[in-house]
């Protein structure tokens, strides 16, 4: 079976592909390392011809009714579902995850999005404030052109996120995915003017850093949405403030995951495995530090190796493989590197180790401290630290103790305790008994350096658009003189 994924150019500009006129962008296969399409960046005019194409086409986008900008949003998500197979498949050919999760978790997350807010556009309403004889209305308008940057663990899922609210509100939007995954976005852009968007109103260029730069500095974005780490968010942060631009940020975390004596044991070792191995581990919000209450540490490390001999790693083409490569050989080895400096430390090894080739397994540590790397730096794999806690004022305390505030999980059947804990953890997104579910009718995002602003449910309209107040005269001018 061919595993060529060659698309027909490299970007999407005003509405059709166009090559790129930059450097060669590989695309590898992450089992093999074999490339399966070559693309090209897009130079820096060509970053300024999308942000031209979406400047222009903007207006009469802003323009048409809401309900009807909904419609099309709704059309390409019908078009993501009825082609879901064969879009999972180019998914794990563009990631290298395991097609028995592409199938659910990726595209179909994309479509969710863009169905939401379809259904969404005709409340995009402002809001009317009688003052006596006067009165005053307010408008909830477009921004204009966004900037989106995407990261490789969740491509096609993040740019249908960004986009779905973007441009619902009636903003154009130009697309960067990651450099290692470029191959989701350009259909996605396909679709939609398939689905009867205009040209010029979801573009997408290609690149590495550089390239990003260019994005982000161009003088016809307003706003920049970025999914990535904190370097580049600081980075893209710091580039966007030069012209006031807006900004959400979703950045990385060293999330935790609390495990009280009264859990369910059997809950906890499978949100365990959610927050810590799916997708190979590499998910921005994964609960890497697990902390398991003395009475319940032994039984949990126990089951959960015990559980975890249940991974196969193998073909992510391979309907069985529920366990995938790793992106690319310098992410493995970055990854490794940690699992060694783990053991250095003097941390237990439970189960897994530094793997082979492509492929790194369930790795699950015991008796760290939480000054341990392992315990303190984001790994971006499939690593567990486990730490152990006495009671909830130390926990809570411990676990705040880090720069980072993605997400949190809290298992407990005292549901009083749990309200609790989530109430005091720092962390923008939080779980009780279950962890990683990002259903797009919740807010998602962080806090400290885990980021800004909000993606998904109605909160995300706010980060997209900006209120105009309209005050209402109804009578005579008083002025002093």
């Amino acid at each position: 079976m061919s595993l060529s994924a060659q698309p027909t150019a490299s970007l999407f500009i005003g509405g059709k592909p166009v090559e790129g006129q930059g450097a060669d962008l590989p695309v590898r296969y992450a089992l093999t390392g074999e490339t399966i399409a070559t693309l090209k960046e897009a130079s820096t005019d060509q970053v300024a011809q999308a942000c031209a194409a979406a400047k222009a086409a903007q207006p009469a986008w802003a323009a048409m009714a809401p309900v009807e900008r909904g419609r099309i949003l709704g059309r390409a998500a019908a078009i993501i579902l009825e082609r879901n197979d064969e879009l999972a498949r180019l998914e794990t050919l563009d990631t290298g995850k395991p097609i028995q999760e592409t199938l659910v978790a990726d595209w179909p997350s994309g479509a969710a999005a863009l169905e939401y807010f379809a259904g969404l556009a005709a409340t995009l309403t402002g809001q009317m404030i009688p003052l006596g004889a006067d009165w005053a209305y307010t408008r909830r308008e477009a921004l204009g052109v966004c900037a989106g940057i995407g990261a490789w663990n969740y491509p096609s899922q993040i740019a249908c996120w960004k986009a779905a609210p973007a441009l619902v509100m009636g903003n154009t939007m130009v697309f960067k995915p990651s450099e290692e995954t470029p191959l989701g976005a350009l259909k996605l852009a396909e679709i939609f003017i398939e689905a009867g968007m205009p040209p010029g109103v979801f573009n997408v260029v290609q690149g590495r850093g550089d390239v990003g730069a260019a994005l982000v500095a161009d003088p016809n974005v307003a706003k920049v949405s970025l999914t990535g780490s904190v370097p580049t968010g600081r980075r893209v942060y710091a580039a966007a403030a030069e012209g006031m631009r807006h900004v959400t940020m979703e950045l990385g975390g060293k999330s935790p995951l609390i495990v009280f004596d009264d859990a369910n044991l059997e809950d906890a070792v499978s949100a365990a495995i959610l927050a810590n191995f799916y997708s190979s581990g590499q998910i921005c919000s994964n609960g890497t530090r697990v902390f398991l209450q003395e009475g319940i540490k032994e039984d949990f490390l126990a089951r959960l190796a015990e559980r975890v001999k249940a991974v196969r790693m193998g073909d992510p083409l391979d309907p069985d493989t529920n366990h995938g490569p790793i992106i690319n050989a310098a992410q493995a080895d970055k990854i490794r590197a940690a699992i060694r400096a783990g053991l250095d430390a003097g941390a237990r090894l439970v189960c897994g180790g530094e793997g082979e080739g492509p492929f790194i397994p369930p790795t699950v540590f015991a008796d760290a401290t939480d000054d341990m790397t392992i315990a303190t730096d984001e790994i971006f794999g499939p690593v567990l630290t486990a730490l152990s806690f006495a009671d909830e004022d130390e926990v809570v305390a411990r676990a705040n103790g880090t720069g980072f505030g993605l997400a949190a999980g809290v298992f407990t059947q005292d549901l009083s305790r749990a309200h609790r804990v989530v109430a005091a953890l720092e962390a923008g997104t939080c779980w009780i008994n279950t962890y990683n579910l990002t259903p797009v009718e919740m807010p998602f995002g962080g806090v400290k350096l885990s980021g800004l602003g909000r993606e998904n449910s109605a909160a995300a309209i706010e980060h997209y658009s900006q209120l105009k107040s309209v005050y209402v005269g109804m009578g005579g001018v008083d002025a002093p003189y």
